[in-house]
């Protein structure tokens, strides 16, 4: 019988690295930037075409980032962290306060709903129940 010719066996490959927290969620941590700076980018559009924003940090939930149209239209936005958030604003391109000064809220223009939610059932609001 004829000795059948072996195949040199392949190098080992090296293992592929370790999952972990750092390269598990990146991919889908710049999805999320992305996400977030077109949502904030369209918010900027609508409300004429800049928007100033602030982070706040919501523990375990993540950030919240509020932002403040040209025209003084407000909206939030909840990103997993506030790493995310940072980099959502910085890469939107829009200025960031550190705090919610008397500034920023000045420009805050809030309707009849916002006046409602914060009186409460007192003079006719909308209720929880």
């Amino acid at each position: 019988m004829a000795e059948k010719q072996h195949a040199e066996e392949p190098a080992e490959r090296p293992a592929p690295p370790a999952a972990t927290d750092e390269n598990r969620g990146s991919g889908r941590e710049v999805r999320r930037v992305a996400r977030l700076a077109k949502h904030i980018n369209a918010f900027a559009a609508s409300h004429g075409g800049s928007a100033e924003g602030q982070i706040s940090y919501l523990g375990q939930r993540g950030a919240r980032i509020v932002l403040v149209g040209e025209n003084g239209a407000w909206g939030d936005l909840v990103a997993p962290s506030v790493r995310v958030a940072e980099q959502a604003v910085e890469r939107a391109g829009i200025t960031v306060h550190e705090k919610f000064d008397g500034a920023m809220a000045a420009r805050l223009r809030t309707g009849r709903y916002e006046w409602s939610r914060m009186a409460g059932i007192q003079i006719g609001g909308p209720s929880d129940g």
